[in-house]
């Protein structure tokens, strides 16, 4: 009960209260899953509860979101959770879910979007890769609708595109893909330039 009551008091303080991480810090802490998490898998894990993880080799373009923040010290798994006790209507219905599930939750990228919409600063979605800064989260749908996120990096492209650190496939990897999918969302949750 006392990590519930931590993780809810944390949401509800104002923005201004809540002790900001480093933008690069959390770019450095997605970069550092590169060559460690080699693989993308869905599949549905039981985890521990606050702090659970899958393998650390394996993992899905939310895994890369998650693992990065809670190195910088802060945990979406419970956060996320938290905030769906107590706004679950705002959150989406798109796996039949009934009830809260600490396994799976901060793990899917429509959840993550609500969770950023309603606890972070929505930025706006443009064309310009000069609105686009390290440490922004965007979202993306890819083909066949699939939900994708990513992290905005501090290295860009030749052409000077900023590169995204995310798992869209083959483990954590730093890609150009900023514009290459239609972009769904683009926040930023807890950083400071």
């Amino acid at each position: 009960m006392k990590g519930r009551a931590l993780a809810l008091a944390f949401l509800f303080l104002p923005a201004q209260a809540r002790p900001p991480i480093a933008a690069l810090d959390l770019v450095k802490a997605a970069t550092a899953q590169i060559g460690v998490t080699r693989l993308y898998e869905s599949r549905y894990a039981v985890i521990a509860y606050p702090g659970g993880d899958v393998p650390q080799d394996r993992g899905v373009c939310s895994d890369v979101v998650v693992r990065a923040y809670r190195t910088c010290g802060i945990d979406l798994q419970q956060l996320v959770h938290e905030d769906m006790t107590v706004a679950w209507d705002a959150y989406p219905r798109a796996w039949g879910m009934t009830a809260t599930d600490t396994n799976i939750d901060h793990r899917r990228v429509l959840n993550l979007k609500v969770f950023f919409r309603r606890h972070g600063t929505v930025l706006p979605i443009t064309d310009s890769r000069k609105d686009y800064h390290p440490g922004d989260l965007v979202t993306w749908v890819l083909s066949r609708g699939r939900p994708h996120i990513g992290i905005v990096s501090a290295r860009h492209s030749l052409w000077g595109t900023p590169l995204i650190l995310n798992n869209i496939g083959k483990g954590t990897q730093l890609d150009d893909i900023l514009f290459l999918f239609p972009i769904t969302g683009h926040f930023t949750f807890m950083t400071k330039p």
